[in-house]
């Protein structure tokens, strides 16, 4: 029952996600909003809404574990894994201004995440918590990053997105955004029974669930996203899929889940946080110095062995 309702939950999240995706961008394009903000707004928001719904939906239930560990386990997937897939099927060219700014923008969010998680060090506090200040501290920084977005897009011409967008009746529209924002909020919440209900039942702390498996499923939209770009020869979309897709998840889904309740951390540890600090850190050096701004195939494949060792470490420390 418990299995049904984790692969059951997942479904109704990525089917939810790509209606509200679908249905938003419709009537966006009907009211003449451009398309560099429906893409930088709305595409952005639907690759992250499972992480958004999962973590939203376990810090109400107090299931802090699974919240974070949905967020630092879905980055350290989307940094090792998914560009070393990528990479995999096609070399990543790395624009000069990813590898100078939106990548050290990521590095900087997860280095934020770390200082926020660590009250026990810092402030001498008795356990680590993501408080509601700390999450709407994320949140500013979260507007920075769309003003940051905003900025460099309207100096470039992305014309060539309109095409890619239905135009669907405004009826279905408005179905299509209802039944995925219910889908969203119906999945999550299945998704996490089912996911700490498994947990349990294997004496499996939350923690390691919210870092691989819930991680893992959340995430199958951005290399879904990733795989099909290398497969059309279009791998660098996959660098700015990921790095939107971090950002996102740790300044706003983090930000959000932590606004609403304050998320204690009992099971994700330093040493996470200091994989997602270093996998981001290990994308920036692979793309400065050895291939020309370019992730090559031998580089994806030892960021696949990185992740690798990291689960395997994971399940070591049962």
């Amino acid at each position: 029952m418990d299995i049904l309702l984790l692969v059951g939950g997942l479904l109704l999240i990525l089917i939810g996600a790509n209606g509200l995706t679908d249905g938003a961008a419709s009537v966006a394009k009907r009211f003449r909003i451009p398309s560099i903000v429906i893409g930088l707004t709305i595409v952005a928001f639907g690759t992250s809404a499972p992480e958004l719904a999962v973590s939203v939906s376990s810090a109400l239930k107090g299931s802090a574990d699974i919240a974070i560990g949905n967020v630092v386990g879905s980055n350290i997937f989307n940094t090792l894994m998914i560009v070393g897939c990528t990479a995999l099927f096609a070399p990543i060219v790395i624009t000069r201004n990813t590898l100078r700014k939106e990548i050290p923008l990521c590095i900087l969010s997860s280095i934020v995440l770390l200082i926020c998680a660590n009250d026990i060090l810092l402030n001498h506090a008795t356990e680590n918590v993501i408080s509601i200040t700390d999450g709407l501290l994320l949140l500013c920084f979260f507007a920075i990053f769309l003003g940051y977005t905003f900025a460099i897009a309207s100096s470039g011409n992305n014309e060539s997105q309109d095409e890619e967008i239905r135009q669907l009746p405004m009826w279905r529209s408005i179905l299509y955004i209802i039944g995925g924002l219910a889908g969203l909020i119906f999945g999550g919440q299945w998704f996490v029974e089912g996911a700490s209900n498994i947990a349990r039942s294997l004496g499996v702390s939350e923690s390691i669930i919210g870092l691989t498996l819930v991680a893992g499923g959340t995430s199958l939209p951005e290399l879904a996203t990733s795989i099909v770009a290398a497969l059309k020869k279009n791998p660098e979309i996959a660098i700015g899929n990921v790095i939107g897709s971090n950002l996102f998840n740790i300044f706003f889904v983090l930000g959000c889940s932590a606004s609403i309740t304050p998320l204690t951390l009992s099971g994700i540890t330093n040493f996470d946080l200091w994989v997602l600090v270093g996998s981001g850190i290990l994308l920036w050096l692979f793309g400065l110095f050895f291939a020309k701004r370019t992730i090559t195939r031998i580089e994806g494949g030892i960021m696949i062995l990185c992740y690798i060792a990291y689960t395997t470490a994971l399940i070591l420390k049962l």
